[in-house]
């Protein structure tokens, strides 16, 4: 009767092996769960930049606002009659500029 009991009972530890240690067990279905959730945060991000991006992109086309602001902005561009201070940080040095090419081929002396 207790053999039969020890048999039994490595029958169902046997059984439950897979459960709990083998390819699908309860171990790898978490681990899957947490990385499901991951990727799924991942891809709200992913979707808000994309409509920021679309939102844009449909400004651009549409309106001028945004391509005066981005003219302004990234090119330094002003309109005619229209007057641009540039406050310069003291604290900041300036980086030196570097000679414009005209001006360069300009100065050098002409040899023949």
């Amino acid at each position: 009767m207790r053999i039969l009991a020890i048999v039994l009972a490595l029958m169902i530890m046997l059984l439950q092996w897979p459960l709990w240690v083998g390819k699908g067990s309860w171990l790898r279905v978490w681990q899957l769960d947490q990385e499901l959730a991951d990727k799924r945060a991942d891809n709200e991000s992913l979707r808000e930049r994309n409509a920021a991006l679309a939102a844009e992109v449909l400004d651009l086309k549409t309106g001028t606002d945004a391509i005066e602001e981005r003219a302004r902005n990234e090119l330094g561009m002003i309109r005619k009659d229209e007057v641009f201070f540039q406050i310069l940080d003291r604290s900041k040095p300036l980086a030196p500029r570097p000679a414009p090419a005209a001006a360069v081929t300009a100065s050098a002396p002409l040899s023949r």
